[in-house]
């Protein structure tokens, strides 16, 4: 059962590999895409956003209309959508096909990593939930130390069409591996829509959301514009920003891991809240540091590893929060994470846009970590609090029943 158990979270790092390099390998190809499609790098960039969209949209929908089937099947079939549509990007003949392509690729992203974290929890030992997830979001952190580096180099020396056939070769990796390694579950949410749109009627669901859109999008603000964070205030030249972003991955790597292990220790909540308050301290540490080289890269080792280590925690919450509506949770949150791109990418580049440098985003992104932890001890007080409520009405409906001496005085026999 546990070799098991390992060959089916391997198939989901797959996935997770994929998934992770159709998504950044955009950012270093812009400028062959707008060269060879004859397009300005601002219109190229629209690629990104677009991608984002997709991934918004696509993660309650297709989690919505596939959720009455076995997580194998909707996984398998997520994977299909992904490897075709990433095989329309390869070949896409010009911008307007290209940029429908990425919003299509963006659909299956969000379900898939929604179905996986689930289902890589149902076959988690007990208490070792958040460590499985974590092994899922590993392919995205392997993507970023190994296969967007690889992709980009490609990319710039032959032609951006390869990269995103790598992708497709991954895509039909993973298929295999899910046809082979994956166990067949029983689809255990038979709830209906409007059932399992109940949850986000819940406060706690928005705190949750609230986390994942603007707690994380502080990594957003800073990861947005490492370059010329690292090239213009640090000091790099452009050509060892491979190297750098290699480093950031290797960050992601370690980070994921010990995240998953942090919220299997002190409950999800909290190390949502140590990890939130630990970004807000390296961002600011960043800005005051990002002028001495070493410092910087030491900086942006932790911010990457602090950054990916939240991937867990915060799925892992949102799942044990939502029960029977464990997959649409689960989808809404990396909904909530590609909405974080887009709200720390924007909000950090106006400060450039003012003139404040290109060290300035850090405080935006500090910021919007500290709205994330804020809204993490909020949670953890009203789960404290409800945890309490329980106990007074209990207390009083079974309290022994005394009557008033009137009463006493009423059923008292006459002699």
């Amino acid at each position: 059962m546990q070799a098991t158990t390992k060959k089916s979270l391997t198939a989901l790092l797959l996935g997770g590999l994929g998934i992770g390099i159709t998504e950044f390998v955009m950012m270093g190809l812009l400028e062959d895409i707008a060269r060879d499609l004859g397009v300005d790098i601002p219109t190229a960039g629209h690629l990104i956003a677009a991608y984002a969209a997709g991934v918004v949209i696509g993660a309650p929908l297709l989690v919505v209309i596939a959720g009455k089937y076995p997580p194998k099947r909707i996984l398998i079939g997520l994977m299909i959508l992904f490897t075709v549509f990433n095989a329309f990007t390869a070949f896409a003949p010009g911008y307007a096909s290209l940029l429908v392509s990425r919003v299509l690729a963006g659909l299956p992203h969000g379900a898939f990593f929604g179905v996986g974290s689930v289902v890589a929890s149902r076959l988690a030992r007990p208490g070792k939930e958040a460590q499985a997830i974590s092994i899922m979001f590993a392919g995205l952190t392997i993507a970023n130390l190994i296969g967007v580096p690889l992709g980009t180099y490609i990319g710039h020396h032959f032609t951006w069409r390869y990269s995103f056939t790598i992708v497709v070769l991954v895509g039909l990796i993973t298929l295999l591996s899910l046809k082979l390694w994956m166990p067949d579950m029983p689809a255990k949410q038979a709830a209906s829509v409007k059932t399992q749109l109940r949850f986000f009627r819940r406060r706690e669901a928005w705190l949750i959301v609230g986390m994942i859109a603007i707690g994380t999008g502080g990594l957003f603000s800073w990861y947005s514009y490492i370059s010329p964070l690292m090239t213009k205030v640090a000091g790099f030249s452009e050509s060892s920003m491979t190297y750098i972003l290699m480093l950031a991955g290797v960050g992601m790597l370690v980070g994921n891991l010990l995240g998953g292990r942090l919220a299997d220790l002190v409950s999800p909540a909290k190390a949502s809240l140590i990890l939130l308050a630990g970004m807000v301290v390296a961002l600011v540490a960043q800005h005051y540091l990002a002028v001495y080289p070493i410092a910087s890269l030491v900086m942006t080792f932790i911010l990457g590893g602090i950054a990916f280590a939240l991937s867990a925690p915060i799925q892992i919450l949102m799942i044990n929060t939502a029960k029977g509506s464990e997959m649409l949770a689960a989808s809404v949150s990396q909904a909530s994470f590609n909405i974080g791109n887009a709200l720390g990418a924007f909000l950090g580049g106006l400060p450039i846009a003012m003139g404040y440098g290109y060290a300035s985003p850090e405080w935006v992104g500090a910021a919007m970590a500290a709205c994330g932890a804020l809204f993490a001890l909020t949670f953890i007080l009203q789960q404290a609090r409800k945890s309490f409520l329980p106990s007074t009405p209990v207390e009083i409906l079974h309290a022994p029943q005394v009557a008033s001496p009137k009463i006493m005085e009423e059923e008292e026999p006459v002699f």
